[in-house]
């Protein structure tokens, strides 16, 4: 009996791959990339090799005659382990970095001095560089991260592909800003050429009228146990959202904003597209939107497209440019991520000793609704992305939830750009074609949809203690950012 096809999954190859290659760290994202790129990308079953040190998933690999490392990558021993792996036999290797305490830099430097592709999801530094107490607060942040990515970009123009921070955010948020945007000029009217370059869209947001984007996301993904105290449970990587969540929150500072919260600093070099408040992202309340909660509480957690997109928006250069909008991710995690956090902070920032990664059996029901709010223009504000289940993940692609799906299919829409534009150097989400990535990434994203919104800061507050509140600019980072108080 032949066995019938299910239409919701996508089919094809994409690409090819004639090179090895070496996948580094096998955790929610890595198991979730790889049953992608064997459907959609043609290569060497033989040639494909993953590095990690955590061995309890080894057998779905070896269920593949994929070939496993145990090891741990450190600065010291980097290159003499992945230097003969993405060199071995003929043809261009490519290097997916799906890992943590990794440092994405140095692994992008050695891929490209190999001549071979490179992809991975976040700037990654090596482990103990986020808790580090004798840095300065601005060196452990993702703005300081970025500028050394750029910095070698300047350094080492042209080469070898190399597509930095290519997840769901940041990654796949930064082609949502650029179809939402060109979905608001549309509604509203707007005339305009089709954007050529970074000076094209930053002047197509202007004169649209954009002032800030949120990175809104909620998370209802439901475990069908209960939390155990003493238990850091989420939907995606622990250790990077205990990271990332620790670090100081960031955003990127807009030219409409009148207030600068009391704590925040500047950088004191680079694209000065941003600025850090002196307080950790993932204790950092902010007021969002989405369209299924409708007004919601969100994290400040620092990401690279918060400083990215501000930058690539920008009309001018430096800390007074004519024209840049503020963002910043406006996360709510999962219900049993938000128990893990408060249970964290209330312990002095000390993460639980045991970490869980809620899998796709775990999960009763739930969607993660993840897609950019770009507010402040003549329409109000535009919510734009997935609103991705964990039914429809269950029948896309397996070993992930949906906050996984989102990551790894950017991941394979990533891979597949850079085998298509093979020479363009290193790459932010942000300069790649949004319409061609989209395409590639959609069908594994669920429904895809834009709603506008009413709704500003200023409404469904509580109303029975005295606040400091813009009234005149209802977007205002003063309105957004949850405080009592003046301040």
């Amino acid at each position: 009996m032949t066995k019938q096809k299910n239409p919701d999954v996508p089919e094809g190859t994409l690409g090819r791959i004639d090179g090895p290659i070496v996948m580094i760290g096998f955790g929610s994202i890595g198991r979730g990339t790889l049953p992608l790129i064997e459907r959609h990308l043609d290569f060497d079953r033989r040639r494909l090799v993953v590095i990690d040190p955590d061995d309890s998933h080894r057998q779905l690999l070896d269920a593949r005659g994929i070939r496993y490392i145990k090891a741990e990558l450190t600065k010291d021993n980097y290159r003499e382990i992945l230097t003969p792996l993405l060199t071995e036999g003929e043809g261009r290797g490519f290097c997916v970095n799906l890992s943590v305490d990794v440092s994405s830099l140095d692994v992008m430097k050695l891929s490209r001095e190999l001549d071979c592709h490179y992809i991975d999801t976040v700037v990654e530094p090596w482990k103990g560089f986020y808790f580090d107490e004798k840095m300065e607060t601005s060196k452990r942040s993702n703005y300081a991260l970025r500028e050394e990515v750029l910095e070698e970009r300047r350094n080492n123009p042209g080469g070898a592909t190399a597509v930095s921070c290519c997840g769901a955010n940041p990654g796949m948020v930064s082609w949502f800003v650029k179809q939402a945007l060109v979905d608001l000029a549309k509604d509203l009217k707007i005339k305009h050429a089709e954007p050529k370059s970074r000076e094209d869209w930053a002047r197509l947001m202007q004169k649209v009228g954009v002032k800030g984007i949120h990175i809104a996301e909620r998370d209802t993904q439901r475990a069908k146990n209960p939390k155990e105290m003493g238990t850091f449970v989420n939907t995606w990587s622990v250790e990077g959202f205990v990271s990332e969540g620790l670090q100081p929150a960031e955003l990127g500072w807009g030219t409409h904003e009148k207030w600068l919260p009391s704590n925040a600093k500047t950088h004191d070099a680079g694209c000065q597209a941003a600025i850090y408040l002196m307080q950790p992202g993932a204790n950092t309340r902010l007021h969002s939107w989405c369209p299924t909660p409708g007004p919601q509480y969100g994290f400040l957690v620092t990401h690279n497209e918060a400083i990215s997109i501000a930058d690539y928006f920008t009309v001018g250069k430096g800390q007074k440019p004519d024209y840049r909008p503020t963002c910043h991710y406006a996360y709510h995690p999962s219900n049993d991520a938000v128990l893990s956090l408060h249970e964290m902070f209330g312990a002095a920032g000390k993460a639980q000793p045991r970490h869980h990664i809620l899998d796709e059996k775990e999960i009763a029901d739930g969607v993660d609704e993840l897609g950019v709010l770009l507010y402040g223009h003549a329409k109000n504000a535009y919510w734009y992305g997935s609103q991705l289940s964990i039914e429809e993940t269950r029948k896309l692609a397996p070993y992930q939830n949906a906050t996984a799906l989102q990551v790894t299919s950017a991941v394979l829409a990533g891979m597949v750009w850079a085998l298509e534009n093979p020479d363009k150097g290193i790459v932010e989400a942000d300069e790649m074609d949004y319409k061609r990535c989209l395409e590639l990434q959609k069908p594994y994203l669920g429904p895809v949809k834009g709603y506008y919104t009413d709704w500003t800061p200023l409404d469904n507050r509580p109303g029975m203690f005295p606040e400091d509140l813009d009234r005149d600019d209802p977007w205002q980072f003063k309105n957004i950012l949850y405080r009592q108080g003046p301040n």
